[in-house]
């Protein structure tokens, strides 16, 4: 298969190539950042979604994937464990806030380019059916790896065996600190682990959340966890009455990594108002998550449809695609005002396979408007 041209890579050279294997096989893998989609790509990729549209699933089963959740997520975490992912080390080039001394007060936000190299690495789609990359053998994931979209929302509470402690009195995890960071839909650490390991601020606490207890004891039981710096918790955003284990205003950063897709459309701006109250004055919410048109969400086929672009895998977990516009106003209507909503395009080339694969993801960055000095 031929490099495309300059013109389909958005006029950019390829900014990674690389080499991966699997018994018997070597796969060399290009890819290019921000490229401009032709009017007809745009219309195909549309005529597609509308056909894999056609046939919404029926209420019945819309409800249960809704109640069933938690055993779906469960489900997949007890299946792969943490070795179906790859820590996120590109965190600190488009999110700086992360690291040491990134106090979003204090940083210039850029408006680079929505990812790196080595994100080219950990969230490349290498071959998908019903929206999930497959499945098959380790050394196939070790070659299609996919988002971590550890999830929530269900209308049954998530196992209370992990406790959460009531932070009315003052005294809760992290209290000390002198900045907290947030990562909800932590999975199996993913993000939270390479945090910790990089931003050795002894200041620094992260809390880190999931819907299933079984990501949650994942994080628990890592090595790298260290309860001085760290509070991993089971919890549901879509149950207002399930609280947080730090007050409200306590937080400079919460992160969203490929999670909010995950919600029942209708409940997510409750939850990024849930979110937004957690946030100091000048605190900022942090997002990546699935694009409109994004391979994924070609690669459906009918009767998976729940309602406009939202979709159910074969696995039963979800997952919705987004537009700029509506992330927009899911964080403006809490209240936040824009830093950063870029969309980055990106086109995956894996030659061993023949494969071409172009990727819509989307990166925000919200902060909560500091109270003016009286």
């Amino acid at each position: 298969m031929a490099a495309p041209s300059e013109a389909a890579a958005g006029k950019r050279r390829p900014f990674g190539t690389r080499f991966l294997t699997e018994p018997g096989r070597l796969f060399q893998h290009n890819a290019w950042d921000n490229v401009e989609w032709s009017e007809e790509q745009e219309a195909n990729a549309r005529s597609k979604v509308q056909e894999n549209s056609s046939q919404l699933l029926p209420q019945d089963k819309k409800e249960e994937y809704e109640v069933n959740a938690n055993r779906y997520w469960n489900e997949f975490y007890r299946i792969h464990e943490n070795g179906f992912f790859k820590d996120r080390h590109w965190l600190f080039t488009e999110f700086p806030e992360l690291a040491p001394n990134g106090n979003p007060s204090q940083n210039e936000v850029s408006e680079c380019r929505c990812g790196s190299k080595e994100e080219s690495n950990n969230e490349g789609l290498g071959s998908c059916e019903n929206g999930h990359c497959s499945l098959e053998t380790r050394a196939e994931n070790q070659l299609n790896l996919v988002e971590s979209t550890p999830k929530f929302c269900t209308q049954q509470s998530a196992n209370q065996k992990h406790s959460e402690p009531n932070p009315s009195d003052g005294d809760y995890p992290g209290s000390s600190a002198a900045y907290r960071i947030l990562e909800v839909g932590c999975g199996a650490g993913n993000t939270v682990f390479p945090i910790l390991q990089t931003n050795n601020d002894p200041g620094l606490f992260v809390y880190c959340c999931d819907f299933s207890t079984v990501a949650v004891d994942l994080v628990q039981t890592n090595a790298e966890y260290d309860s001085l710096r760290c509070f991993a918790f089971v919890h549901d955003l879509c149950d207002d009455q399930s609280p947080f284990p730090m007050p409200e205003e306590s937080l400079d950063i919460v992160i969203l990594i490929f999670v909010l897709s995950a919600i029942l459309p209708e409940k997510m701006q409750s939850v990024v108002k849930r979110l937004s109250r957690l946030l100091k004055p000048g605190g900022m919410i942090l997002l990546r998550d699935y694009g409109r048109y994004d391979l994924a969400q070609l690669r459906f086929k009918k009767g998976q449809c729940l309602s406009d672009n939202f979709y159910v895998r074969g696995d039963g977990t979800r997952v919705y695609f987004f537009t700029q516009d509506e992330l927009d106003d899911l964080f403006t209507t809490a209240g936040l005002e824009k830093i950063q909503n870029l969309v980055d395009r990106r086109l995956q080339v894996n030659r061993g396979k023949q494969m071409t694969m172009y990727r819509v993801w989307i990166q925000c960055k919200y902060r909560k408007a500091v109270a003016p000095r009286l």
